[in-house]
């Protein structure tokens, strides 16, 4: 399946931005499951210097410096990708027959063992997702019993989030806590996947956050509206043995064909589309216009 993904990133300034500089993270991933087949990024006004590199945790970023005064800044980037059904089916089949227990992951993951060393910087609260409180815990534990399999339990905690919780735009925000999340049961798909990852960590189970597109379809009889998408988050946890593997709580999926991913952090400040600091005053509104258009071959 080949997609295009269109993301545009938008703010208006109240007052003139004398000078900025930003960092995107708007490049899909490169992988065995998705190959990149073509990627740019319009920048205006026009910036003095760009440059690509690399991150700590192998996200591609878009550095950008303005020094033309401006009152707004829009950044848009176009992609093309491919997700290849063929890899994605020999990942889900290996996924689905893990049978490592919670109990051997715990075991594994206490001692050292050089092939999961990259993994455990992934057990950490952050500043977004702190360690989880008592009844987070005793929440998540009700799905991971030490002798059943990692992949089952998991599985069910993804989907006891989706029957549980309701999906709410305007409740939340970046800043909302996962506490009150978990009390209110209600947010978006940024909430969701945070509020997994502390749960997780907080049992040992190390657990990526991870910032991609998902392939939308409009309700019956209706037309789908350039711009109307979204970008979307989910997580991902490691498994000794198998490596990392996704699950998307929003929709209570494994993610399969239909998404695309962008990046992988510690948690969304890690992967977020576009962040700076610009040379100011006043408020700033932000627009953003997300599409994902899957492309015959």
């Amino acid at each position: 399946m080949i997609y295009e993904i269109f993301h545009e990133t938008k703010f208006d300034y109240e007052s003139i931005v004398t000078f900025s500089h930003n960092i995107a993270k708007l490049k899909p991933k490169n992988y065995i499951r998705q190959k990149l087949l073509s990627h740019k990024i319009k920048i205006d006004p026009k910036p003095y210097e760009v440059s690509d590199f690399v991150d700590y945790f192998e996200n591609a970023n878009t550095f950008m410096l303005i020094r033309e005064s401006h009152n707004s800044l829009t950044v848009t980037a176009t992609s093309k990708v491919e997700r290849v059904e063929e890899e994605i089916k020999k990942y889900m089949a290996t996924l689905k027959a893990s049978t490592i227990t919670v109990k051997e992951t715990r075991e594994l993951l206490s001692s050292y063992n050089k092939d999961h060393v990259f993994a455990k910087q992934f057990l950490f609260e952050t500043e977004s997702i702190p360690a989880p409180s008592k009844e987070i815990m005793d929440y998540v534990l009700e799905s991971f019993d030490e002798n059943r399999s990692l992949f089952e339990a998991t599985n069910e905690f993804m989907a006891r989030i989706f029957k549980e919780f309701k999906f709410v735009a305007e409740f939340s925000d970046i800043t909302t806590p996962i506490e009150e999340i978990f009390k209110e049961k209600k947010g978006v798909c940024q909430d969701f996947a945070q509020f997994a990852i502390s749960a997780l960590r907080g049992i040992g189970i190390p657990t990526k956050y991870v910032s991609g597109y998902i392939q939308t379809y409009p309700k019956e009889g209706q037309e789908k509206l350039f711009g109307a998408d979204a970008s979307h988050a989910w997580f991902s946890i490691y498994i000794p043995g198998f490596g990392w593997a996704d699950f998307d709580p929003t929709n209570n999926k494994i993610p399969n064909e239909e998404y695309i991913i962008l990046g992988y952090g510690r948690d969304y400040l890690d992967i977020s589309p576009l962040k700076g600091v610009v040379q100011s005053s006043g408020d700033s509104e932000l627009k953003v216009r997300v599409n994902v258009q899957r492309l015959d071959k």
